[in-house]
């Protein structure tokens, strides 16, 4: 082999499952920073992942469907939302986990099949399949957390109203520009998100 070559993956121990989805979303994420989502291609996936390409086929149908994949594996999912003791401080915390995650390489991948999305009727398609639906998720758990604390009147809780805050944020995302400032996370939780709840930011307030 010469210098700088990459190994044959046929002769490397095969990968199954987790291990192998793990390694392939770390080459896409490693692809994008490195070149963007535009350069972007499943060979270049495969061969930074040492995979074959047919494997990134047999789970996804194209690039747009992988690189949501891999944007997904990033974020923290409702298996894994804060339970501080108050909704207040559990909100902020995931919307800052987002907003910071939003400013790196996950939310150039994201733009990116966005942006082609727009362009692209089968790309559009595609985010429809494969949106997870991850933040509201992560909302519905927050809020019967606080609802099971007695913070919040379950009669208050809707999917429209729990579909709000992150809803700001993703519009903040798309047409914004500049980093997401915390006064501006601060906002949708303190004006948005605790008033549709009927819950009084004062009285919430542990922790910033």
């Amino acid at each position: 082999m010469t210098a700088g070559a990459r190994p044959d993956h046929r002769k490397l121990p095969r990968r199954r499952g987790a291990a192998l989805n793990s390694a392939i979303f770390d080459a896409v994420l490693a692809e994008i920073a490195e070149s963007g989502y535009a350069a972007l291609t499943m060979d270049r996936v495969a061969e930074r992942a040492r995979a074959s390409k047919a494997s990134l086929y047999r789970r996804w149908s194209g690039r747009a469907a992988l690189v949501l994949d891999a944007a997904y594996a990033s974020m923290h999912g409702p298996d894994a939302v804060p339970d501080t003791g108050s909704l207040r401080l559990d909100t902020l915390t995931v919307m800052r986990q987002a907003a910071r995650l939003l400013e790196g390489t996950v939310g150039q991948a994201v733009r990116g099949v966005l942006g082609e999305a727009l362009q692209n009727p089968d790309v559009a398609a595609e985010v429809r399949v494969f949106t997870h639906g991850n933040a509201s998720r992560v909302m519905h758990e927050i809020l019967a957390n606080a609802v099971k604390r007695g913070e919040c009147d379950p009669a208050l809780v809707s999917d429209l109203k729990i579909e709000a805050g992150p809803a700001l944020l993703r519009h903040r995302f798309i047409f914004g520009s500049g980093p997401i400032e915390d006064e501006f996370l601060v906002g949708i939780v303190d004006e948005v998100v605790l008033p549709l709840f009927g819950v009084d930011p004062k009285d919430n307030s542990a922790g910033t």
